[in-house]
């Protein structure tokens, strides 16, 4: 019997029951990658990956607040603690808050 040279058998194909995959790797690696492109995006963060000096402030005058300070490549994280503090200081700017609700803070 006469085998045609463009077909081969389906054993031909299944030496490897691993050779799939191979393919679903990749597949994973791509989704991840879109997918933290996806979150950076829509969490408009990304100025962090920048060499810019960038502060963020989350949660603004709530208790959860958040300060997220970016100089060059090192990254601080400050959480609000709850505690208020006295004592003798100066005043060093002062702050605006825009009708969207955005502060925005004038050194002197």
């Amino acid at each position: 019997m006469k085998r045609h040279r463009g077909y081969k058998k389906l054993s031909d194909y299944d030496d490897d029951p691993l050779s799939g995959m191979a393919n679903l790797f990749d597949l994973a690696m791509v989704f991840a990658v879109a997918l933290m492109v996806a979150v950076v995006t829509r969490m408009q963060i990304a100025e962090v990956f920048t060499e810019d000096d960038v502060t963020l402030v989350k949660n603004p005058g709530k208790e959860n607040m958040e300060i997220i300070v970016k100089k060059g490549k090192e990254i601080e994280r400050y959480k609000a603690s709850g505690k208020t503090s006295e004592g003798q200081g100066k005043r060093i700017g002062a702050a605006y808050e825009l009708e969207d609700g955005k502060v925005i803070y004038v050194p002197e």
